[in-house]
């Protein structure tokens, strides 16, 4: 798996009144957000993603609840189940995504590297791999 995926702990302020965690762009992530959009009431069964960006890197939390997302460099395949909102999963530009298993009440917080833009997308897998080679 491209060396650059890795599982990310966050700060994480315990506290009895309830625990507090956060991502600054720059320390915690490796890029200045762009954008921002989460993954809410998944009905079960279904999967997100099931594409790659040119440019964009992301990261992912599970902000509650659970799920698994399955990344694909071209050469390996690797699942990293996300269940605590104090990890983050940093997926550089160029990996195949999906997410799945998703939870009941699961909320994906994904951080964006850039604007949204249709173009920067790789939504065929056979294309995917012909632009890896």
């Amino acid at each position: 798996m491209n060396n650059a995926v890795q599982i990310i702990q966050l700060p994480k302020i315990l506290d009895r009144r309830g625990n507090l965690s956060f991502i600054e762009a720059g320390n915690h992530i490796p890029f200045e957000i762009k954008r921002t959009y989460w993954i809410y009431d998944v009905p079960g069964g279904e999967v997100r993603g099931g594409h790659a960006y040119r440019e964009n890197q992301e990261f992912i939390v599970a902000l509650s609840g659970s799920f698994d997302v399955l990344l694909d460099d071209g050469k390996e395949q690797k699942v990293f189940p996300l269940n605590r909102s104090y990890y983050g999963l940093y997926v550089p530009k160029s990996i195949w995504r999906q997410m799945r298993n998703f939870s009941t009440n699961s909320l994906a917080l994904v951080l964006a590297s850039t604007v949204y833009n249709e173009n920067d997308y790789i939504r065929n897998y056979e294309e995917f791999l012909m632009e890896k080679q």
